[in-house]
C-alpha cells in the first residue's frame, strides 16, 4: 500500500482552512444578530447588522451545500 503523503497534506490543509472560514463565518452571524438585539433593545435601527448576519449565515449555507454536492456528484 502507498500513501499519498503529499494529497493527503494538501487535504487536511483545505480542510483546516475551509473548517475556520465557515466558524468564523457563523460566528459574525451570530454577532450581527447580537448587535441587532442590542439595537433594538437601545430604540436604534439595526438593519445593516441584520443583513451582514443573514448574508454570513446564506454563505455558511452555501458552502456546506457546495460540499455535500462534491461528495454527492
Amino acid at each position: 500500500m502507498h500513501i499519498d503523503w503529499a494529497a493527503l497534506g494538501s487535504v487536511f490543509g483545505v480542510s483546516l482552512v475551509v473548517t475556520v472560514v465557515l466558524v468564523g463565518l457563523f460566528v459574525l452571524g451570530v454577532i450581527g444578530l447580537s448587535k441587532r438585539e442590542t439595537a433594538t433593545a437601545s430604540g436604534g435601527s439595526a438593519a445593516l447588522a441584520t443583513a451582514g448576519a443573514y448574508a454570513c449565515f446564506a454563505a455558511c449555507v452555501a458552502a456546506v451545500a457546495y460540499g455535500i454536492y462534491l461528495i454527492v456528484a
